[in-house]
């Protein structure tokens, strides 16, 4: 694809793209926005280095995209968001922190909810030295690659999405991807005693609202079971697509500096931010956005 008012340089093969040539402090007009959604539908997650965006400018791009969303999971987890700009969740992990840093594990944001986010926009105020990396892993490709009997046993399945989990300390260290002895997990049974339970049913193979091409929907983090059947059942074939929808080749990796920023689209995307800089202090701000009930 051609573009005018943007350089879009590709990350990776699977997905991802650096954009130059903007300054997000700056307001652009509809010439460059419909550029910059054509680059966002194609690449899936857009990164932009360097920028000294405010808080409020942070809000004022990611509103471009759709409505904005507070973040459900302010209390639960005790994170806050900014005093002076309640949408910005400000996600900070201390040097001395050993708890699991947010959003540690692939997922989708907020698939619990009966309309998960579009995406979110994410900004780096302070980064580690070395570490805190995220990755985003391309859901399109994770349903092409899947045998075509798979596919259509697919189609037509649904999953429950869940806030609440019944996991051990061995399952929860399975989930992050960690030992267990390397993390206290007290803060996300902490939050987990005190999450409102929320549960909604989603279709498997979900198709984008705006591409009209079906992806994978389902994650480790909220996706409990298939609709229709017990957990136990479910887990053989959840852990398949789980572990497929991850696949090296499926995803990108991004370093932060800080001042960079990631727009990334939920619905065909799942993430999971690094942890593997222990002893070391990150700040992220992030901003979603809402979206549709996925169908």
């Amino acid at each position: 694809m051609a573009y005018r008012h943007i350089e879009v340089s590709p990350v990776a093969g699977a997905l991802g793209a650096e954009i130059a040539g903007m300054d997000l402090t700056e307001p652009f007009g509809n010439d460059v926005f419909s550029e910059l959604h054509d680059a966002f539908m194609e690449h899936l997650v857009l990164f932009f280095r360097g920028q000294t965006i405010t808080p409020a400018q942070h809000v004022a791009f990611a509103r471009r995209f759709g409505e904005i969303d507070p973040n459900p999971f302010v209390r639960p987890l005790e994170l806050e968001t900014l005093p002076d700009q309640p949408e910005v969740l400000n996600i900070v992990k201390d040097a001395s922190d050993l708890s699991i840093n947010f959003g540690g594990l692939w997922h989708h944001d907020v698939s619990h909810r009966e309309r998960p986010n579009l995406g979110s926009v994410l900004v780096a105020r302070e980064v580690p030295k070395a570490g805190g990396d995220t990755l985003w892993a391309n859901q399109y490709l994770a349903y092409d690659t899947l045998s075509e009997g798979l596919k259509a046993t697919l189609e037509t399945m649904k999953a429950v999405h869940s806030t609440v989990r019944d996991l051990n300390d061995d399952q929860l260290a399975a989930n992050y991807g960690v030992a267990k002895d390397t993390v206290n997990f007290e803060s996300v049974r902490r939050a987990e005693d005190k999450s409102e339970k929320i549960e909604n049913v989603h279709p498997v193979v979900r198709t984008h609202p705006e591409t009209g091409r079906k992806c994978l929907f389902v994650n480790r983090s909220f996706t409990q079971r298939f609709d229709g059947w017990t957990r136990e059942e479910s887990l053989p074939l959840l852990d398949y697509l789980w572990v497929h929808g991850a696949r090296p080749e499926f995803t990108v990796r991004w370093r932060w500096r800080a001042g960079d920023a990631a727009l990334w689209d939920n619905r065909c995307t799942m993430h999971n931010a690094v942890n593997d800089y222990a002893g070391q202090r990150r700040v992220m701000n992030r901003v979603a956005i809402h979206g549709d009930r996925p169908h």
